[in-house]
């Protein structure tokens, strides 16, 4: 979320809500417009109530949203840097290919897939590199109960990735419908509308002001956090990075040098296949 456009449209949604209030209240009777206050307090106290509670769920269901993409990056970064241990245990024919291409498969997802996703344009599209892995490990062939046990657990691994990396590009897509948005709007504006009923010649205008102003702020922040909750991957504070994968690009690295696997990698710093 950019945090400064996000301030300023509190703050103009603020300000137009505040001169609408003072330019009705030029006409607007000693007492305001209800004849019975406490009655239209009443009203307002529902509308602002189904409201508050609507607003409640919405924001708990884009948290959930939101949180499930963090897990999900974070599960399929954990998974990546097991899987290239995994491999280390597999046949010596496909053991080097399997390992280059999780780090190929790393740098694709930091570099490649997260500014498609900050964009909106991942959609449904597959990680090459996942393709990849699956094509080298059909030529593998464990003869040993070592590597019949690997084998078995880069499957579950592989599961797990393919889950976890699901769980993360759900967030991209947002998980707040169209029709709840009018809702939210409409119900908005409706309170804005009922609240210019309250306009009352004879309190202060400053009164008056702080009466909707706040009420606006309110509202308006609430609807932007929901937006980014909606959408975590947008740039600015508080969005999702591949911190989780960049930590285990890191990881490999160190765990290649272990293995003394110094080979040109099939792919280049970020992600794109050599050549």
């Amino acid at each position: 979320m950019n945090l400064v456009l996000a301030v300023l449209v509190v703050a103009v949604a603020t300000v137009a809500a505040v001169a609408a209030m003072l330019l009705v209240r030029r006409r607007a009777p000693d007492g305001s417009y209800f004849n019975d206050g406490d009655r239209a307090a009443g009203v307002f106290g529902q509308l602002a109530t189904g409201f508050a509670v609507l607003l409640g769920l919405v924001v708990v269901l884009a948290f959930t949203s939101y949180d499930g993409s963090r897990s999900g990056a974070e599960a399929e970064a954990l998974t990546v840097a097991q899987q290239f241990e995994t491999a280390q245990f597999l046949p010596a024919g496909v053991r080097r290919q399997l390992s280059e291409e999780l780090v190929c498969y790393a740098r694709s997802v930091a570099y490649q897939e997260w500014p498609r996703m900050e964009s909106g344009t991942l959609g449904e599209a597959i990680n090459p590199w996942g393709v990849a892995l699956f094509r080298t490990l059909q030529a593998a062939d464990p003869t040993s109960a070592s590597e019949q046990a690997a084998y078995s657990k880069w499957l579950d691994q592989t599961s797990d990735r393919e889950a976890a990396r699901s769980e993360r590009i759900h967030g991209a897509v947002g998980v707040i419908p169209g029709p709840l948005w009018v809702v939210l709007f409409v119900t908005a504006g409706v309170i804005l509308v009922f609240m210019l009923f309250f306009a009352d010649s004879g309190e202060r205008a400053v009164v008056q002001g702080v009466l909707i102003g706040s009420v606006v702020v309110v509202i308006a922040a609430t609807l932007l956090l929901i937006g980014f909750l909606n959408d975590p991957f947008q740039p600015g504070p508080g969005s999702l990075r591949p911190v989780a994968m960049e930590r285990t690009l890191e990881i490999l690295e160190e765990e290649r040098r272990v293995v003394r696997e110094d080979e040109q990698l099939p792919c280049d710093a970020t992600g794109l296949a050599a050549g």
